[in-house]
């Protein structure tokens, strides 16, 4: 197989591509993945000066990119940020919801506060920016790729932490990407998701530390058959395959890249 062959199946030359939550963490890999397979990418986050960071690190590899600062959680806000993205770079091809928050609480003392953010970020946010999105990509009659950000934690509970928002939000985050994918395959638009389990980012970093604590380490390694952590660049495939034309019979599927740990 030749160079052209790959680049049939995986480039994404000519497409646009929006990253949310890539101020940090995955956001970054999953905007840096598109970006090598030759999309355009449109950052968005709330912190402006980290996302003009990224987007210069996107712009070596030969593409365009946007810093856009949005709340996710602001309807307002999103509709004029996909509205500045399609004036500046064109029409969405391809959304990957990545933002989220992790609120950490046991179940019986968790506040509704917490509870709520978690609702609004990782599960309302997530409908909103489909919503948006996709009902441009109706419209044009071209189809498109989305691709949520669910979890391993979308399909079991959390052993590590206590996270019962995050685990109640990803689980609906899955079953929101089976729906929208039958709902929207006639108008040729695929709906997936990707499911991590652990990976070390600012919601498993313990900000005394700057790293993952040990005991809490050692119990991620321990439920998962690989024996560790993922690593920088072990999710690029996973979002380069989803968005690319590789993947235009896929849709409905939670794609786990999780070091085995669903395999137990």
């Amino acid at each position: 197989m030749s160079a052209e062959h790959l680049e049939h199946l995986f480039g994404l030359r000519g497409k646009v591509a929006l990253v949310t939550g890539a101020s940090s963490g995955l956001g970054i890999e999953f905007a840096q993945g598109l970006a090598m397979a030759g999309a355009d990418v449109a950052v968005l986050a709330r912190r402006l000066e980290r996302l003009q960071e990224v987007a210069k690190q996107l712009e070596t590899f030969g593409v365009r990119a946007l810093p856009v600062a949005a709340d996710v959680c602001d309807v307002t806000q999103i509709e004029a940020a996909v509205q500045q993205i399609h004036d500046t770079l064109g029409p969405i091809d391809i959304l990957v919801n990545n933002a989220g928050v992790a609120p950490v609480g046991r179940a019986e003392r968790h506040a509704l506060a917490k509870w709520q953010q978690a609702l609004d970020v990782n599960l309302t946010a997530v409908f909103t920016c489909c919503q948006q999105v996709g009902t441009q990509m109706i419209a044009r009659g071209q189809g498109g790729r989305i691709i949520n950000i669910s979890s391993v934690l979308g399909e079991g509970a959390n052993a590590v932490h206590h996270t019962v928002g995050y685990a109640a939000t990803k689980g609906a985050v899955t079953n929101l990407t089976r729906q929208l994918a039958v709902e929207w395959a006639a108008h040729g638009i695929t709906v997936n998701a990707i499911a991590p389990s652990w990976f070390p980012t600012e919601m498993t970093t313990d900000p005394r530390l700057g790293r993952v604590h040990e005991s809490q380490q050692a119990r991620m390694e321990l439920f998962t058959p690989l024996g560790r952590l993922g690593q920088p660049g072990e999710l690029l495939g996973a979002v380069i395959f989803l968005a690319s034309p590789a993947a235009s019979y896929v849709t409905g599927a939670i794609l786990h890249v999780d070091g085995g740990w669903r395999a137990w």
